[in-house]
Order: structure tokens, then sequence, then C-alpha cells
């Protein structure tokens, strides 16, 4: 029985793991770890406003929609992307005109979820091609990402570059406190739906990536590992965009020498450094009380 164990074992290692032919495999993925790369600086810095805006139910919210687009999308023999796009602004466009206060965007999002993914769920079933193209838009794919993909993967990310780029500074304000930027001319509901646009098709492209239901490991995990270890305005975003990278590509080169999806090698990353992060978030803080508790027993004992 031991030895039915050890072969069982030794079947899922291989699974996960096997290096065997890794150098070959390599040269299958260098458009993934691109697309990779660049989505793990889009996500990181979208994530930082995810955070400030308290959007994460929103992100899982677009991604059911995003899915959906997709799946319609591969059932009628059409791109995609485009597909995941399309559902994904749609989503951003309805959180973000209906969706003005926190619990009505909630109340929105709960009723957006279900049917996005009811429809996709449909439009799989419905079509007649390989399993794995079903899995993969749930997934991920790991060679999902072909040359005309990464082209407009590419477009994509730098019409949002350069979007966050010209929002940065007024939405950082907006979100950090609203009601103060509004008062100061700010506006702030055109910059919240220009967000939301931004936040889908963030999503879309994350879809491509690691699947409609694992895309909260870019898009918030990253920001929110930073924000446990620091505040800086500066240093928030740069560590949110390391550790999304360092994710997504580390996922990637990890997922080549397996057989099953990229999405647990991605989600595994971000959730450790998410982990260490807050462990080091933690001691920090403890030391800082430590350290305020002996200046204050010194200042005491300087009392007369």
């Amino acid at each position: 029985m031991s030895a039915l164990h050890t072969a069982v074992a030794d079947d899922w290692w291989t699974r996960v793991f096997d290096f065997s032919d890794y150098g070959s495999l390599l040269a299958l993925v260098h458009n993934s770890l691109i697309a990779g790369a660049v989505l793990g600086l889009v996500g990181g810095l979208v994530g930082v406003f995810v955070m400030q805006r308290d959007l994460a139910f929103a992100v899982h919210g677009i991604s059911e929609l995003s899915f959906a687009g997709a799946a319609a999308a591969l059932l009628l023999s059409m791109d995609v992307m485009l597909g995941a796009v399309l559902g994904s602004v749609v989503a951003a466009v309805l959180i973000g005109l209906l969706g003005t206060r926190a619990r009505d965007r909630n109340s929105i999002i709960g009723v957006i979820m279900p049917f996005g993914l009811g429809l996709g769920v449909l439009f799989l079933a419905l079509y007649p091609g390989r399993a794995a193209n079903k899995f993969g838009l749930l997934t991920g794919q790991i060679v999902a990402v072909d040359e005309t993909r990464l082209t407009q993967f590419l477009v994509i990310a730098a019409l949002l570059l350069a979007a966050l780029v010209a929002m940065w500074r007024p939405l950082t304000f907006a979100s950090i406190d609203p009601d103060v930027a509004a008062a100061r001319g700010v506006p702030t509901r055109a910059l919240g739906i220009g967000f939301m646009l931004v936040l889908g098709l963030a999503v879309a492209l994350a879809v491509q990536v690691v699947g409609a239901l694992l895309v909260l490991s870019l898009l918030i995990t990253p920001a929110a590992a930073a924000t446990r270890v620091s505040a800086s305005p500066v240093v928030v975003p740069v560590l949110s965009v390391a550790f999304a990278v360092t994710s997504a590509v580390g996922g990637i080169l990890l997922a080549l020498g397996g057989s099953v999806p990229i999405s647990p090698y991605v989600t595994t990353i971000s959730f450790v450094i998410y982990l260490v992060c807050r462990l080091v978030g933690n001691l920090r803080t403890r030391r800082g009380w430590a350290r305020r508790a002996a200046v204050g027993e010194h200042e005491g004992a300087l009392v007369p």
C-alpha cells in the first residue's frame, strides 16, 4: 500500500513540477512572459487605487462579466480578448454609473456577479470545441498569448498606463478624501467612472493570463501586501508592481514545468508574498510599540 501511495505522490509531484524538458518549453511562453510582466505593471498600479477606493468586490464582479464576454466570443468564433474587454467595460460602466455609494455599488455587484457567471457557464456549455479552451477562461492558459493577442495586450496596456498617468494625482486625492477633493473642484464622479473603465480593461487583461476566477491575485493581493509594509505614496506603488510582476512571471515559469493550470502558481506566489509582508508589518508595528513604550518609561523616569 505504501508503494502505491508513493507512486501516486510521485505522479502528483510530476504533474505539478516537472522540469525535464524545461529548456525546450521555455521558448513556447515568450509571449506569455511579456504579457505577464506587463500585466504585473498594470495590475500593480491599478491595485493601489482598488485598495484606496475599497473596490476589491468590484474586481470580482467585473471579472464575471469579462468571463461571460470571453465565453460568448468563444462560442461565436470571435476574438476572445475583444469579448473579455466588452464584458469588462459593460460591467465597469454599470458599476460606475449606478454605484455612487458603497451600499449601492455592492448591491449592483452582487446582482452582476451571478448573472455574468451564469451567462458564461451557459455559453461554455453550448461551445462544442476543446474542453481546454473552456477551462482556460476560468483558470488561465500558459500558452494562450499568440502574436496577435500580445499586440492587442500591449496596446490596451499602453492606453491604461497613459490614463493612469494622466489621472494619478487627482485620482489619489479623490480616493483618499473625496469630500475635500469635491470641495476643491476635483471632478470626483468623472474620475470614478474613468477609473472603473481602467479597472475593467485591467481585469480583461488579467483574465487572459490567470482566468476569470482568480484575477484578485494580481489586482488586489500585491497592493494589499505593499500596504502592509509601507504607507508611502511612492513606495507602495513600486512594491505593488514588483510583487505583481513576480507573481505573474514567476507563476508562468513554474507552470511551465507542470501539467496543471497557471493560476495555482500565480495565486500561491502572490499569497506567500502577502503573508511575508504581513509578518514584516506586524513585527515593525510591535517594535514601534516597544520603542514608544521605552521612550515613555524613560521620560517618566526623568519627571521629578
